[in-house]
């Protein structure tokens, strides 16, 4: 069966270096995402603020760049052309076309050093995670953000339930507010993690296949909208824009926010904001809801090992919850929903432990780490009181 049918598909280009859909063609079921590797989770240290960015629309220069990385053509890989034929077949493309993108697409070494994973002994620290997206460069784009974009944040609010400080967060940690959103081509580093992806992994199987489903896909958005599949740039991983979606989400969560007739990622902030908004409530955001809890043990009862199995996934009530140990107070003795108990190492010190509720989960549905959810919140929780503070 075809990923896309054509009447959800409706019209979608790749034009000026980045996916634009047409108005509806976002498909809003929820779904369980699946692992993808954002820019955010290895990000450098952020570059200095760019210039004031007119609310609703980035000023960033779109296409191809002439920095972007260089590496082997698939062209002459023989489980290349054979993928290339697979989906010509199941897409209903012209053979050639499949087999000319596919082997315009390059390996890259770079995206493979950069999937490596960590070194196993490596303890994680999330002092110096946070310190990385939690800075005064960062919070002080926010708030610019924030105040340029004030009524498209209090519109997608209104619309979908989801605090503005939480679309800050994410759009702060994922790209800075647009000014790191990858130079790499998005065919090559699909193509590079799809058939050439680092063995070293746990989970390397699993993730080949997985980007070669969003190499599919990326590479039918162009087919059905005559595009340059060569044109688009995002992060190493593939992903794109403001938000960094893989091109499933792009083609199942944005929306056209603006309403001028198209969804645009990278230059739109209004559809940006809006896509972020509704990639949240179609995961499961409730309103209202806090997404941590502070937690303190009672070691006289603390069952750490069974209160940990979960992750990050909510499974305990209250009850279940406090028996294992686990203290609330305060509002907390008020939730109704599951709760999880989330960990936070910090090298060789001991580690921060959170009471995670069904929001906090729906932020790690953007990137599977906990750490990467406590810097979505704490972002934009600082973004919105350096914004009240400023005059």
């Amino acid at each position: 069966m075809p990923l896309f049918s054509p009447a959800r598909l409706l019209a979608i280009a790749l034009c000026s270096g980045t996916l634009t859909l047409a108005a509806g063609a976002a498909d809003k079921a929820t779904t369980t995402a699946k692992p993808r590797a954002s820019q955010a989770a290895r990000a450098d240290k952020p570059a200095a603020p760019g210039k004031r960015q007119a609310a609703g629309r980035t000023s960033h220069k779109a296409g191809a760049s002439r920095s972007a990385p260089r590496g082997t053509p698939y062209g002459e890989r023989e489980d290349a052309m054979r993928f290339a034929d697979d989906m010509a077949a199941r897409q209903g493309m012209d053979p050639a076309w499949a087999r000319r993108a596919v082997g315009q697409a390059q390996q890259l070494a770079v995206v493979q050093r950069l999937m490596q994973p960590p070194p196993p002994t490596a303890r994680k620290n999330w002092a110096a995670y946070r310190s990385r997206f939690i800075d005064p460069i960062r919070i002080a784009a926010g708030v610019r953000f924030w105040r340029e974009n004030e009524a498209l944040l209090a519109k997608a609010e209104k619309q979908y339930g989801v605090p503005a400080e939480m679309v800050v967060g994410i759009i702060g940690v994922e790209t800075l507010y647009g000014q790191q959103m990858g130079d790499f081509r998005v065919l090559d580093a699909l193509a590079t993690l799809g058939f050439d992806h680092p063995p070293e992994h746990p989970r390397a199987a699993e993730r080949s296949a997985w980007f070669r489903g969003e190499l599919e896909q990326f590479l039918t958005l162009a087919w059905r909208s005559q595009g340059d599949p060569t044109v688009p740039l995002g992060s190493y991983a593939g992903a794109m824009g403001l938000v960094q979606f893989m091109p499933s989400s792009a083609v199942r969560f944005a929306v056209d926010f603006d309403g001028d007739g198209r969804i645009d990622l990278r230059r739109s902030t209004a559809d940006a904001i809006g896509s972020v908004a509704n990639y949240f409530r179609a995961h499961g955001w409730q309103p209202g809801q806090p997404t941590h809890y502070p937690v303190r043990f009672d070691t006289a009862s603390l069952d750490l090992e069974s209160l940990l199995a979960p992750d990050i996934l909510p499974t305990f009530t209250l009850a279940s919850f406090s028996a294992k140990g686990a203290v609330l107070e305060g509002e907390a003795l008020q939730h109704a929903g599951p709760l999880a108990l989330v960990e936070l190492q910090n090298g060789d010190a001991p580690s921060s432990y959170v009471a995670g509720t069904e929001n906090f989960y729906v932020i790690t549905r953007y990137n599977q780490s906990s750490y990467y959810a406590m810097a979505v919140i704490e972002l934009g929780r600082e973004v919105a009181q350096a914004r009240r503070r400023a005059p």
